[in-house]
Formats: C-alpha cells, structure tokens, sequence
C-alpha cells in the first residue's frame, strides 16, 4: 500500500467507505455514497437507484459541458444575458452549479422528482457544489420534469406558462436508456414540441446523453428545434486507463 493514501486510512476520522444517506422513492431505493478511490486518491461520491449507478462524481466533464454548450450557444443570440435557465435533474449538481458560474444566469430553477436529492443539497452533503442550494438565484423544485414538460402550466409552480431562456436536461442514461419507461413519449417530436412551448424564441435546449450520438433521436430533434448538434465530448476513464465519452445535444428553438 503506498504511503499516498495509506495515511488517509489510518485517520481516525476517515472512511473507506461511508453510505451516508438513502431513502425509498416511487422508483426505487436511492442512496448517495462515498468512497475513497486508491486510483484516483480521492474521495468519490456516488448515486444508485436501487442497484443501479446512476451518477459518480469521477466522470463530470460532460455534465459541465452540457451547461457549457447550452449557455454559449444562449449567448450568441443573447450577449446581454439575464438568463432564466432551467435544470432538468439535479444529481450531484454539476450542471447547475455551472450555471451559477455565469454572471448572465439571473435566475436557476432546477427540477427534482426525488425529494431525497434536494434534501442532500439543502444539506450541502456534496463538497463540489457546496452553495449551490444557498444562491439568492436558485430554486429547487420537486416534480416531474416529464409530466411538467407535457403540460402547459410548464415547470415554475409560481407562474403558470413561464418561458425559460434554457432548459437543461440530465435525467436519463439516453433518449434509448431510460429511468421509467413513461419517459419514452418525451423523446418523439411531440413531447419535444411541447417541451419546446415552454422555452422563448431563440431560446436553447440541451440534452446529456452516456450514448454515442443517436441519428434517429438527431432527426427527432431537427423537427422541433433549428441548428441542432450531437457533440461527442471525450474524457479521460481512470477506471480503464482510457478514453470514454457521452453526448451534448444542443438545439435553438424555433421562432
């Protein structure tokens, strides 16, 4: 055992491994866990539905880059900012905390069908976004992403029909690999479509995705929103020693 985490074991304060919380949802039983990692000599923290990961802190590129793609291609039509922007999924709270990163994000709404994840974050449980819960601009939501997307009230339970600048959207493992199978009727033109009725005029929607870019889903997309990308966004695996990679979709919607 090398000397660089042999001492992490021996603090009397530390854990190799610590399931710090878990609570039974409508979907399952989901927990959040930490672990020191030998690899990459940190502490790593975990999501599981039942048995099933769902989200690790080790892989977060590219769920950075979907706020990444979404703002700029939001600032390209919009230099002035005051941006609404909406998260679909909190998770570990990567995409929205980027969010907050951008001074032209005036406010964030982040929509969270677990009750357990907002407690996790209204707890600041997650060193990396620590503050996210606590900025004057955030406000977590729980409900249904999906069943708000369909409905014409849409996700601002303060303000029925609002219209978001962006709307971010990290909840299942792909348009293919889904969470719950009443998810499905999102991913066609209709439930994009209505989805799309609750974003403004020139407004952008961006999707992550752990699948290499899916034409059908791309073509899915292009009859609902203009100048539509599938970006393959690459990062290192220090699991395999390799190469891994998910997908951004990003879209502007149509006037």
């Amino acid at each position: 055992m090398g000397s660089a985490w042999s001492g992490w074991f021996d603090s009397p304060m530390s854990k190799r491994f610590e399931e710090i919380d878990w609570q039974d949802t409508p979907l399952g039983e989901i927990s959040l866990r930490r672990r020191f990692d030998p690899v990459v000599l940190s502490e790593v923290y975990e999501v599981k539905l039942g048995e099933d990961f769902l989200m690790s802190s080790l892989f977060t590129v590219a769920e950075i880059d979907l706020t990444r793609l979404g703002l700029a291609r939001l600032r390209a039509v919009r230099p002035e900012g005051g941006f609404a922007v909406l998260v679909g999924g909190l998770g570990l709270g990567y995409t929205a905390f980027e969010a907050l990163a951008d001074d032209r994000v005036e406010e964030l709404v982040v929509v969270e069908y677990s009750e357990a994840v907002i407690d996790w974050h209204e707890r600041e449980l997650l060193p990396d976004t620590v503050g996210l819960n606590a900025d004057p601009r955030t406000r977590l939501v729980r409900d249904d992403f999906f069943a708000a997307a369909a409905d014409e009230d849409g996700f601002d339970p303060d303000e029925a029909g609002r219209k978001f600048d962006a709307i971010l959207l990290d909840i299942d493992h792909s348009p293919r690999n889904l969470l719950g199978s009443a998810h499905a009727a999102f991913y066609n033109r209709d439930g994009l479509s209505s989805m799309a009725g609750h974003i403004a005029d020139d407004g952008v929607f961006a999707l992550w995705s752990d699948d290499p870019p899916d034409e059908d889903f791309t073509d899915e997309l292009e009859e609902v929103f203009e100048d539509v990308e599938a970006r393959r966004i690459w990062f290192d695996n220090p699991m395999t020693g390799g190469k891994a990679s998910n997908t951004i979709y990003v879209g502007t919607k149509r006037r």
